[in-house]
């Protein structure tokens, strides 16, 4: 097809990339009354999307074929949404944007960048006069389409002109926007980073209910369907729960096999848990939930490992369950606890994230934007925006109300599950790791003092004391063992 060459300043906004993301995300854009201006390198993708949608039904679209004439199609201060693979391809879109922008211009990443690349990228964009958001987007192809969640960093100037627009494309939770600016530089990738890593437990602690219900109940994927559904109903009501029942649900037309018994047991990954898993190690911030998930997830691939892990003999006892709806209630509590554990420790990373990198994040508002349009989109998100409203600086989201009562009513099934599925040989990573923190933050003394005297005794590390200030130092290898003070 001919697309002519778009007027000067004639589009509110462009998108460069026009892949299943960045053509949903410029046709919500325009169906919400925004004049988009679209470019791709491949000049076949802006063609098929004039072809499919660019009859005015779904609002303007300014196509070009030449970046140049992209560029010169948008209103100062122009703003630029870049949709092409995280890494090299956005830095490499980036150079070519500015080259052609003037000082004020926005340049915006809606891709999964790691946010150490989005603090590095505003730094250069600054330097050169431009405005860079790194802005998180949740919610798949759907949701970039009809309404995500957008988590938008960068500075206030470019929030101004720039959050009008994702505001409005953005889901709404009863009549309010899931769009925030969330701080400055990389906020807005590192909270999107983190919701990712919470995504992984939350996936990975519903895939071991389900194994657990397989085994206990002797039962078919769509009768698990069902009690999944019900369980939806209540204070698991989650975008993540509804679609598991789907899944369950779905029968191969060719076999008459539940789908779900057919799909390869190895679960892939696109990188953002890794880096949540990464980053928390680093703040030194326990995301034990998350990490196990996404261990899960590698252990599920390693083709080889669990090959030659069949000659091995786990001694495990059957799963039997004599009391059906006792057995499901308990895998229930335990599954809304450990979702809770996850996002409690997401929160931390975040709070530490915040304030190493001088951001201020008002977790509350992070609360609401999950609220709708999100992969990790839950009924008890009402109750952590309220928590860390009333608490900014809430140390632990388990501890505050409701879910200190609702965790503690709910650990004695959590106890129960973790027994039996140990029990029975039944693989529980995110179960038994959620268990084993609970019972970590909650100790009146941990056995950490053991380690510090190990480390005194091999590195001279030193260590505290409980009885008097100081920093100390045992030399344990002479006779008598005399204590030094090094203050």
């Amino acid at each position: 097809m001919t697309i002519p060459t778009p007027a000067a300043a004639s589009a509110d906004i462009g998108v460069y990339g026009l892949g299943v993301m960045g053509s949903n995300l410029a046709r919500n854009l325009a169906r919400n009354g925004y004049r988009t201006a679209v470019f791709n390198r491949t000049p076949t993708r802006t063609e098929h999307l004039i072809a499919a949608h660019g009859d005015g039904s779904e609002g303007v679209f300014v196509p070009s074929l030449d970046i140049d004439d992209f560029i010169r199609s948008l209103e100062r201060p122009r703003v630029a949404i870049i949709m092409v693979q995280a890494g090299a391809a956005t830095d490499a879109v980036m150079e070519q944007l500015a080259e052609r922008m003037e000082s004020g211009d926005i340049i915006v990443d809606c891709g999964n960048s790691l946010f150490t690349d989005t603090i590095r990228r505003e730094a250069w964009a600054r330097e050169r006069g431009l405005h860079f958001v790194g802005a998180g987007v949740s919610g798949g192809e759907e949701g970039a389409l009809w309404g995500p969640s957008i988590m938008p960093g960068g500075t206030t100037e470019s929030y101004d002109r720039l959050g009008p627009m994702f505001e409005k494309i953005s889901a709404h939770y009863e009549g309010v926007p899931c769009c925030t600016h969330i701080g400055p530089d990389g906020a807005g990738h590192f909270v999107k980073m983190v919701h990712n890593g919470i995504e992984y437990a939350d996936m990975q602690v519903i895939a071991e209910a389900y194994d657990l219900l397989r085994h206990g109940l002797g039962t078919g994927p769509a009768e698990i369907a069902d009690i999944f559904s019900q369980w939806n109903t209540g204070e698991l009501n989650s975008y993540l729960i509804e679609i598991t029942a789907e899944v369950l649900r779905q029968v191969d037309a060719a076999t008459g096999t539940p789908l779900v018994d057919l799909i390869v047991d190895q679960a892939s990954q696109k990188g953002t848990g890794k880096w949540t898993v990464q980053t928390a190690l680093d703040l030194a911030v326990p995301v034990t939930a998350i990490g196990e998930a996404t261990f899960a997830r590698g252990a599920s691939s390693g083709t080889a490992q669990r090959a030659a892990a069949r000659v091995l003999n786990g001694h495990a006892a059957p799963l039997e369950v004599t009391d059906r709806d006792a057995f499901v209630e308990d895998v229930r509590q335990a599954l809304f606890a450990s979702k809770i554990v996850a996002y409690s420790q997401g929160f931390d990373e975040i709070t530490e994230g915040g304030l190493i990198y001088h951001w201020d994040i008002d977790k509350g508002a992070l609360a609401r934007i999950w609220r709708a349009g999100c992969i990790i989109r839950a009924a008890f998100l009402d109750d952590i925006s309220r928590a860390y409203d009333s608490a900014p600086d809430l140390p632990l989201l388990l501890a505050a109300e409701p879910f200190a009562s609702r965790i503690q009513d709910a650990v004695p099934s959590l106890r129960r599950v973790v027994a039996l599925a140990a029990s029975a040989g039944v693989p529980i990573p995110v179960f038994g790791s959620s268990l084993s923190y609970f019972d970590t933050v909650r100790a009146e003394r941990l056995p950490a003092a053991l380690i510090q005297g190990q480390r005194d005794f091999f590195g001279s590390h030193t260590y505290h004391r409980t009885d008097k200030p100081g920093t100390f130092h045992t030399l344990w290898a002479e006779e008598g063992r005399p204590e030094e003070q090094w203050d």
